[in-house]
């Protein structure tokens, strides 16, 4: 047994502490298992979270921070079942894209889209089979307008866009995502464009390949799989489809303005009163954002919890192991009594002791969780699954908040003792 001065400074204490931890190493590491498991669970999840994030915010600005996605439903992410309200809504027209494009001041410009032109009701197969006999059936095929590639910044691997001819002739043209022409032609890397394929019953002239975006949520983007026609073209083969969506782009700065002259447009010409709610859709890429955000969010609490469970088991076993050392060290505390030590030192003492041994923890969750971090990051190198250092700096608090919350009640019964007992004590 180590005799120590009545008052010891914060150095001595964590001195102490340190030497505890390691005279029992296997039993400070199975007491802050349940500090390891929840701190590099909160950690883990914050720095999955965080990638997911980085990742959809890079998709959406490069698809165009300033566009406005006008829809007669709710696009995005919904839960259940759309109510009869919104089934009944009339789809937008492109008298309605050309009436905002006229008459907001605040937009630049507007696309149409068609999208899934193959989709039910549409009475058109979009199924693309080439002469050699391959077959994709994941295009989702929409049709779009001319301008929609710069608006959304398309950019083309191989050959064109559409072009107004292209539309105003309802041309037989397809432009297809990489995945698509890797489906349909895999032996043939290169010169794709002017070959034909057949879908839906016509026979369709590829014109453009477009190139692979650089930003793409878990290794996978939709447009890699898309299979873009005319617009005019699809209205003509599937005059069933009558879904259109809106992509307003605003003036540069001006994107609030453009909405709500947008939205003000559309509820004029839809015959909305002004005390009932949008028969429309109207989101921007903070909206889609927002969604995101609140779906991260509830993942957060989730993990919270689970991690919440594993910092309280944690917590109690602190405190036993806390309360054994005081049992242990009984003697050693009414020494240090016997030679002067007031009760707030042998306070301190312990609750310093079990802090650092929460910490302990806490620095053992952080370096696993860097370790998952990175794995994740071998696994899905599109995921930046980077461990964001307020979740390190917050694990590492919490870690110590635990022991100073768990020590309280060893650390008081050790001051209570009395030191002529304690002398006592075998």
């Amino acid at each position: 047994m180590r005799l120590r001065l009545p008052g010891l400074i914060t150095k001595d204490i964590l001195g102490m502490a340190f030497d505890s931890i390691r005279a029992h190493k296997f039993r400070s590491t199975l007491t802050v298992l349940g500090i390891v498991i929840g701190v590099g669970t909160v950690i883990v999840v914050a720095a999955l979270l965080m990638g997911l994030r980085g990742s959809l915010v890079k998709i959406v600005e490069e698809y165009g921070a300033n566009n406005i996605y006008a829809f007669h439903l709710t696009t995005g992410i919904t839960v259940g079942e759309r109510d009869q309200g919104e089934r009944v809504r009339k789809p937008l027209t492109v008298e309605d894209g050309e009436a905002v494009r006229e008459r907001a001041s605040a937009v630049e410009e507007v696309a149409f889209e068609a999208p899934n032109i193959g989709g039910w009701g549409s009475g058109f197969d979009d199924t693309i089979i080439t002469d050699t006999g391959k077959t994709y059936r994941r295009g989702n095929t929409r049709g779009v307008s001319p301008n929609y590639a710069q608006i959304v910044n398309v950019r083309l691997k191989e050959g064109r866009f559409f072009n107004e001819q292209d539309d105003n002739y309802r041309r037989n043209a397809i432009v297809m995502g990489v995945n698509a022409a890797e489906a349909l032609f895999p032996d043939q890397a290169d010169n794709i464009v002017g070959t034909h394929v057949k879908m839906g019953g016509y026979v369709w002239e590829v014109v453009g390949i477009l190139e692979k975006r650089k930003s793409t949520f878990l290794g996978e983007n939709d447009e890699d799989n898309a299979v873009f026609v005319p617009f005019r073209t699809a209205q003509q083969v599937a005059p069933g489809r009558k879904f259109l969506l809106l992509v307003v782009q605003a003036k540069t700065g001006l994107r609030q303005e453009a909405y709500d002259q947008t939205e003000e447009i559309l509820r004029t010409r839809r015959g909305v009163k002004f005390n009932e709610p949008d028969n429309f859709d109207l989101k921007t890429a903070d909206s889609f954002i927002g969604q995101f955000d609140s779906i991260f969010g509830m993942v957060g609490l989730v993990a919270i919890a689970f991690s919440g469970v594993g910092l309280l088991v944690g917590g109690i076993g602190v405190m036993n192991i806390m309360l054994v050392s005081v049992t242990e060290r009984t003697q050693e505390i009414g020494v240090r009594k016997a030679i002067g030590a007031r009760r707030r030192d042998i306070v301190s003492q312990f609750l310093y002791e079990a802090m650092t041994l929460t910490l302990f923890g806490g620095v053992i969750g952080v370096m696993l969780s860097y370790g998952v971090s990175q794995l994740v990051m071998l696994i899905w190198p599109s995921l930046p699954a980077t461990v964001p250092m307020w979740a390190v700096v917050t694990g590492l608090v919490v870690s110590i908040g635990i022991g100073l919350v768990f020590g309280v009640w060893p650390a008081m019964k050790a001051s209570r003792l009395d030191p002529i007992e304690c002398l006592r004590y075998e």
